[in-house]
């Protein structure tokens, strides 16, 4: 305390460096948690620059992926079609000498073959 003269005592003194302590331990962890705060939002930036990246690759790739399918299906369809109209012309050929795959559709043809047969007596 101070005396009758003003002059600081010894408690003052001591009083007044623990508070210098204090106040430079208190701008320490200022500046530290200042610091982390800043490293912690510099990650984040980061990982969400990475994610967002990753995603778009992960579109692109999709998109790609997707187009093949298609493309694949696309060229199986058209095969399978050609093959149907291959065989389609090749019956309806058929069909058109007399041979065709259905008998029922030559009935008339049958019919005179065999009962020829009977009717030749």
């Amino acid at each position: 305390m101070n005396d009758v003269s003003g002059a600081p005592g010894r408690s003052d003194v001591g009083s007044i460096e623990a508070l210098k302590r204090i106040k430079a331990a208190e701008t320490e962890w200022e500046e530290k948690i200042a610091r982390a705060r800043q490293e912690t939002e510099a990650t984040l930036r980061r990982l969400v620059e990475e994610s967002d990246a990753t995603v778009k690759a992960t579109h692109t790739e999709a998109d790609a992926a997707r187009t093949l399918s298609v493309q694949r299906a696309r060229a199986e369809a058209d095969g399978e079609a050609e093959t149907i109209v291959a065989e389609g012309a090749k019956a309806a050929a058929a069909a058109a000498r007399g041979a065709g795959k259905r008998p029922a559709e030559r009935s008339v043809a049958v019919l005179a073959a065999v009962l020829g047969s009977f009717g030749e007596d």
